[in-house]
C-alpha cells in the first residue's frame, strides 16, 4: 500500500498569516454582496421592465367627412383623412397617427409585433397598406384589387390573406416582397378569414350563402363547406385551434365549430346585429361586438363562457361598436365605437368600461377595426405625427341613430362634421406623453448602472 504524504504548515507560519486572510475574508464578503446586490437589481429591474413593456392598440379610422353646401345648393363631401391610430395600452394615451391611403377597414399585426396589415380599399384603391411598427409609417402597398375587406396573417408571418367583398377569391401576399402570390378561389363571397394556429386550415366565412369554407392551407383548395345561421360575418380562432368561433348578423348568433370534426357543435344567442369577435388568450372567453340596426342599436359587447357556450356579462360600450381585440395578458378588451368616435377600454375582471379614447380632430374618427400586437418595447421612435390623447372615464354616451357596417363604407359622406380646431400643441404634447409610458429600456440602464456602481465599489 501506498503512503500518502501530507504537507503541513508551522503552526507559526499560520499564526503571522491570520490577520491578513482575515482581512481578505472581510473583502471578499463585501465583494460577495455587492455581486449578490447588482444580480438582484439586474434581474429586478429586468422584470419590471419587460412587465412595462405593454403592447400598442391599431386603430382603422375611416377619416372626417362633412357635408358643405356650394354656391348652387349641391353637397360637396370632404375629401377624408383616413388613418391608423396607435394607442398605447399601459397608458390609454394616443402616440401617433399613420396616415393611409383610401377606406381602411380591417386590421391585423403579425406575431411578431413589427407589421401590420390594414386593408385599404377606395374609390381609386385596392390595396393592403404596410405599416413598419418601429417607425410608425406605411412602407409599402400591395394591389390586391376587387375591393379588399378582411385581412389575416398566419402565424408564421409568411402570408397575408384578404377577402373581397366583390368577388369570389381570396389574395395571398408574400410578406417578404409585399406582393401578389396567389389567389385562392372560394366560389362564393366571402367576408372575413383566419388561419389555424398550427397553419394547416383557412376558414372563410360567406355571408350570402350562410356558410363558412374550410381550405387547405398547404393546396389553397376548398376541402368542405360548413352551413351556419343567417349573413356569417367574422371569424375567430381559439388560441389551441380547436374551436372556431362565427358572428352571424342576420340572426344574433355565434356558431361554434369543432375544428378536429369541421362541425357546428353550438349556436349561442348574443346582441343585435353581431360585427366582431375575439377570443381571450387562455380560450375561455370570447368577446362579441353587438353594432344593432338603424333603429335600434346594440351598443354593447356580449361576453361569452366557451366552455358552457352561454352569455355570462353584457357590457354596454359606445355607439355603433364595430371592432374588438384582447390584449395578450387578457386584462383588457379595445372596442371601436364608429358612431361615438372613441375606444371603450373594458376591464375584463370587473366586465366594466375603465376608459375611452378619443382625442377629436386628427386623432379617432369613424374607427372601424383594431389589433393589439405582442408585449415589446413600447418606446417607439420616429413617430409620424405626434398627439395627445384624453383617456377619460366612461360617464354615458348620447344615443343617436346608426346605419349598418356597409352603409359607413359606401355612404361615408353621411358621417357627421367634425368642427374642432386642430391641436397646435400636438407635436410636443405628443413627445410629453411618450416620456410617462412605461419603457423596458430604462428598466435596462437602471441595471447597468448598478452594475458598474457595483463594479467601482469593488475596485475601491
Amino acid at each position: 500500500m501506498k503512503s500518502k504524504t501530507i504537507s503541513t504548515t508551522p503552526i507559526t507560519a499560520f499564526s503571522i498569516l491570520l490577520p491578513s486572510a482575515a482581512k481578505s475574508n472581510k473583502a471578499r464578503r463585501g465583494y460577495t454582496l455587492i455581486r449578490v446586490f447588482g444580480t438582484t437589481a439586474l434581474a429586478i429591474l429586468i422584470l419590471a421592465g419587460v412587465a412595462g413593456a405593454a403592447p400598442f392598440a391599431y386603430v382603422t379610422n375611416l377619416g372626417n367627412y362633412s357635408n358643405d353646401t356650394n354656391y348652387n345648393g349641391t353637397v360637396a363631401p370632404v375629401v377624408p383623412t383616413p388613418t391608423v391610430a396607435v394607442i398605447d395600452t399601459a397608458t390609454n394615451n394616443l402616440k401617433a397617427i399613420v396616415p393611409v391611403e383610401g377606406w381602411p377597414r380591417d386590421i391585423v399585426i403579425n406575431l411578431a409585433g413589427t407589421k401590420v396589415y390594414v386593408a385599404t380599399p377606395g374609390i381609386s384603391t385596392a390595396t393592403v397598406s404596410v405599416i413598419d411598427t418601429a417607425t410608425n409609417m406605411v412602407n409599402a402597398t400591395v394591389d390586391v384589387g376587387g375591393y379588399p375587406m378582411q385581412v389575416a396573417v398566419n402565424p408564421a408571418g409568411t402570408k397575408v390573406y384578404v377577402t373581397d367583398r366583390d368577388g369570389t377569391n381570396i389574395s395571398v401576399i408574400d410578406t417578404a416582397t409585399n406582393t401578389l402570390m396567389s389567389q385562392i378561389n372560394v366560389g362564393m363571397i366571402t367576408r372575413n378569414v383566419v388561419i389555424s394556429p398550427d397553419e394547416k386550415k383557412i376558414y372563410a366565412t360567406n355571408t350570402f350563402n350562410n356558410t363558412t369554407s374550410v381550405i387547405d392551407a398547404i393546396t389553397n383548395k376548398v376541402i368542405t363547406t360548413i352551413s351556419v345561421e343567417g349573413s356569417p360575418y367574422e371569424v375567430a380562432v381559439a388560441p389551441d385551434g380547436n374551436k372556431v368561433y362565427v358572428t352571424n348578423s342576420g340572426s344574433n348568433t355565434v356558431s361554434v365549430i369543432d375544428t378536429a370534426t369541421d362541425n357546428v357543435t353550438a349556436t349561442v344567442p348574443v346582441g343585435d346585429n353581431p360585427s366582431d369577435i375575439a377570443v381571450s388568450p387562455d380560450g375561455k372567453k370570447a368577446y362579441v361586438t353587438n353594432s344593432g340596426n338603424y333603429n335600434d342599436p346594440g351598443n354593447n359587447v356580449s361576453v361569452i363562457d366557451t366552455v358552457n357556450n352561454t352569455v355570462t356579462a353584457t357590457v354596454p360600450v359606445g355607439i355603433a361598436p364595430l371592432g374588438v381585440a384582447v390584449t395578450p395578458d387578457g386584462k383588457k378588451i379595445y372596442v371601436t365605437n364608429a358612431e361615438s368616435d372613441n375606444v371603450s377600454v373594458i376591464n375584463t375582471a370587473t366586465n366594466k368600461v375603465t376608459a375611452t379614447v378619443n382625442s377629436g380632430k386628427y386623432t379617432i374618427s369613424h374607427p372601424t377595426g383594431v389589433a393589439i400586437g405582442p408585449f415589446i418595447d413600447s418606446n417607439m421612435t420616429n413617430q409620424s405625427i405626434g398627439v395627445t390623447s384624453n383617456a377619460t372615464e366612461d360617464i354615458g354616451i348620447e344615443e343617436t341613430n346608426l346605419s349598418s357596417e356597409e352603409q359607413y363604407a359606401v355612404e361615408l359622406n353621411k358621417s357627421k362634421n367634425d368642427n374642432s380646431e386642430p391641436d397646435n400643441d400636438s407635436s410636443s404634447s405628443g413627445n410629453e406623453s411618450s416620456k410617462n409610458n412605461s419603457i423596458p429600456g430604462f428598466g435596462l440602464l437602471g441595471s447597468l448602472t448598478c452594475l458598474y456602481v457595483g463594479w467601482k465599489l469593488r475596485k475601491k
